[in-house]
């Protein structure tokens, strides 16, 4: 072959492997919800394995035969996690109701408080602002249909998310091996190595997750308790659940505490947001970083710079899957500079 030929095949495969990486990120780019849904339902098989593996192992009544198998084993997690949330829903529920209706009944006495306080400040023209700013019938229920589209969209996530984890569970020798036997067989050590490492980090990951909203569900009902707002515990236990969303979560859950406190007096409500933008401060500076720092091994540089690029990219869940995303990538690039520190070493 001569020399110029050779220089226009090199410059055709250039082109055709240009070409199939533009083709491959714009499927990608089509797939991306797809793709995001599989990968959280990964990280949540992960993060139930070592409980599957606990319940499977338990030997009932002293016998070893009497062992669950894994689908009965995944099948009794997914029902203490069923009750669990039952459980929760009992207890916020029944609250929230009571100290919603009496927030709606007192409601007109707010609207005449906020009338007279623009009155007095001279700020009539702004409350006729309000009004006319406040949407028409049409336009809420546009609002309401796109809405309802967006919460049947998040319960088919939910449901897949759910579910996939269960059949992953349920396969995971058969796609152990599988994922093994991809590579050659020199580098199926490394890479089990790697499989059990990520196991263990995004493993860290949840309980670290979970030590968070356990701090931050108690401080929230102490400090509730302390300014005076009824019904603190279940305030705090949302606030609690809150904390599993980053960035818009804690302030989802911060607006019961702030609604029931404007039943105790604007005064408490004041104080109420006061005391959740400082929590919230403390928690995003100080908490996470060195939280996750301990649990995870990620150094709390990683962390603020990986919430703040999944936030940017995929939102609320970028910043959800930031910290474990991070985790990974961190074990992946040490199992290859290990590899090269040896293979120089040699």
């Amino acid at each position: 072959m001569s020399e110029r030929s050779e220089q226009r095949s090199l410059i055709l495969y250039g082109v055709a492997m240009a070409l199939c990486g533009i083709v491959l990120m714009y499927a990608v780019y089509l797939l991306r919800a797809a793709l995001l849904t599989i990968y959280v339902s990964v990280l949540m098989a992960i993060v139930l394995s070592p409980a599957v593996r606990w319940i499977e192992h338990r030997h009932f009544f002293g016998k070893k035969h009497l062992g669950l198998p894994r689908w009965a084993a995944i099948l009794v997690l997914y029902l203490m996690f069923v009750i669990a949330v039952v459980a929760l829903l009992a207890i916020i529920v029944p609250a929230l109701i009571s100290q919603g209706s009496q927030l709606w009944e007192q409601l007109p006495a707010y609207q005449v408080q906020l009338q007279e306080w623009l009155a007095k400040h001279g700020m009539n023209s702004a409350w006729t602002k309000i009004m006319e700013e406040l949407p028409t019938a049409g336009s809420a229920v546009s609002s309401a249909l796109g809405v309802l589209q967006s919460v049947a969209g998040a319960l088919g996530a939910i449901v897949t998310i759910l579910l996939l984890p269960y059949y992953l569970l349920v396969e995971s020798t058969t796609l152990e091996h599988t994922w093994l036997h991809l590579v050659s067989k020199e580098h199926r050590p490394a890479f089990a190595r790697m499989t059990q490492n990520v196991t263990i980090k995004v493993g860290r990951w949840m309980s670290g997750q979970l030590l968070l909203c356990l701090t931050i569900g108690c401080t929230a009902s102490i400090g509730l308790w302390f300014i005076g707002v009824p019904f603190f515990y279940v305030l705090g236990l949302i606030a609690g659940l809150g904390e599993l969303i980053p960035i818009v979560g804690p302030l989802i859950a911060a607006m019961p505490a702030i609604l029931i406190a404007l039943t105790v007096g604007p005064k408490a409500a004041v104080f109420v947001v006061i005391y959740f933008s400082v929590q919230q401060f403390i928690e995003g500076s100080v908490l996470v970083p060195r939280i996750m720092e301990r649990q995870v091994g990620v150094t709390a540089v990683t962390v603020i710079v990986a919430l703040l690029i999944g936030s940017e990219l995929f939102g609320v869940v970028g910043a959800l899957l930031a910290v474990p995303t991070a985790a990974i990538i961190q074990v992946v690039l040490q199992e290859f500079v290990s590899r090269d520190h040896a293979q120089a070493a040699h």
